[in-house]
């Protein structure tokens, strides 16, 4: 990353919501919020049109909801990073926001410092979920996935290896962890990737809930 502020745009239907969250992250240190909309078009448009690094994306919203938004995103402007910011924390629609391609997910009564870690993560390439989402996704996975049959090939170190990314960590903190390289352990996630067909840390996260990998 540049030393250049973090181009930050709001997404959400609720004008008092817009407002509040503009002035709460315009406060925020490397942080330059470059605009506000109202609904998932908008929020396409301006994210283009202002080259927004990350959008802060509320996914019930008219015209365009920001699940729609986000995939809509991948292609319009894929630099752009989502987090998915709302009152639901339900396992279905943190799901269908991370499938879509949002690298982070928070619910609204989020603090300033939990927005900052999540944006700064974000714009690192690096997951930012909840705590409360997480456990909705480890509800999820323990009424209907089956932990012991590894999907798509994988090994048992790669299914290792996904658990410990979904757990949070880093490249070097699994290479410590496992008592391996990192150049090792980049392979293993290369692999990971291929397999699960995910683009990105997140999404690899979403793919572990879902497969009984993670919790």
């Amino acid at each position: 990353m540049s030393d250049d502020p973090i181009r930050v745009l709001l997404a959400d239907d609720q004008r008092v919501v817009r407002e509040g969250l503009a002035m709460l992250v315009g406060l925020l240190p490397d942080i330059e919020v470059v605009g506000a909309a109202a609904d998932g078009e908008e929020a396409i448009r301006l994210a283009v049109a202002r080259a927004a690094d990350v959008v802060l994306m509320d996914l019930r919203m008219p015209r365009c909801d920001g699940v729609e938004a986000t995939q809509r995103l991948a292609d319009a402007r894929p630099e752009a990073r989502v987090i998915a910011l709302t009152t639901y924390a339900d396992e279905e629609t943190v799901l269908r926001a991370l499938r879509a391609g949002a690298r982070g997910y928070l619910t609204k009564d989020a603090g300033a410092d939990e927005i900052h870690r999540a944006i700064l993560a974000v714009a690192r390439g690096e997951a930012a979920l909840d705590p409360a989402v997480q456990a909705h996704l480890v509800a999820a996975v323990a009424e209907g996935a089956d932990a012991h049959a590894l999907p798509d090939g994988l090994t048992p170190r790669e299914a290792e290896v996904l658990t410990l990314i979904a757990g949070g960590l880093s490249n070097t903190q699994i290479a410590e962890r496992l008592v391996v390289s990192p150049a090792t352990v980049k392979s293993h996630v290369n692999r990971v990737f291929a397999k699960a067909g995910v683009r990105d840390r997140a999404q690899a996260v979403a793919y572990a809930y879902r497969n009984g990998l993670a919790g």
